[in-house]
């Protein structure tokens, strides 16, 4: 397992060596340094923490300033991935040339928000009769039960918060690193908005 976390800045259009359009997304990344280690004997697992991404001095806790070694900056992001295939050590950095040499990616981030939404957008209803003097046009119509067992029973698709969800999108065609841009070329979309915060793995279907 290889990963990194990358920020999206959104969507373009490059040309192919056969001068096909591709739709590719933009991820920014940023130097990446190792916090930590996990191991076997001492954790039970083996794993690696990195750190990536500049934080106001004010808005770092002790609490999570002491998760990061002597000396080192603490850095907005921290996440932990098991089983990575580089070998590190605390203090190490690295960046977009991590993924060199690999060709389909996963990627790991949060859906837009949509806020709170009816049933016909969230689930796809079909809704009531458009004709004069009906009275169910987006309407979910009855969800509780009669006699029994006289309630709405649980998983019941109604009105509710829509989106904003961690989703994966998996087997990305790598199509570009810009090491001097610290930019990597995905082809297709990523979920999220603009300035999402993405985590990006080598592919386990691939």
């Amino acid at each position: 397992m290889l990963g990194i976390v990358g920020r999206k800045i959104g969507m373009t259009q490059v040309f192919d060596e056969g001068g096909k359009i591709l739709p590719v997304t933009l991820i920014e990344v940023d130097t990446h340094y190792v916090v930590g280690q996990r191991t076997e004997e001492k954790d039970g697992y083996k794993a690696v923490i990195l750190g990536c991404g500049d934080i106001r001095e004010k808005a770092v806790t002790k609490p999570y300033a002491g998760q990061f070694p002597e000396g080192q900056k603490p850095t907005k992001h921290l996440f932990e991935l098991r089983n990575f295939d580089k070998e590190c050590a605390p203090g190490d950095t690295f960046g977009v040339e991590l993924l060199e040499g690999i060709e389909y990616v996963d990627v790991k981030a949060r859906s837009k928000g949509k806020g709170f939404q009816g049933v016909m957008k969230r689930y796809g209803f079909g809704g009531g009769r458009k004709t004069h003097g009906s009275k169910f046009h987006r309407a979910h119509g009855s969800t509780g039960m009669a006699a029994w067992p006289s309630r709405v029973m649980k998983g019941t698709k109604m009105p509710g918060r829509m989106g904003y969800d961690f989703n994966t999108t998996q087997n990305l065609k790598l199509v570009k690193i810009d090491k001097e841009r610290n930019v990597i070329l995905l082809k297709g979309a990523v979920p999220g908005r603009r300035n999402t915060s993405v985590l990006i793995t080598n592919a386990k279907k691939r």
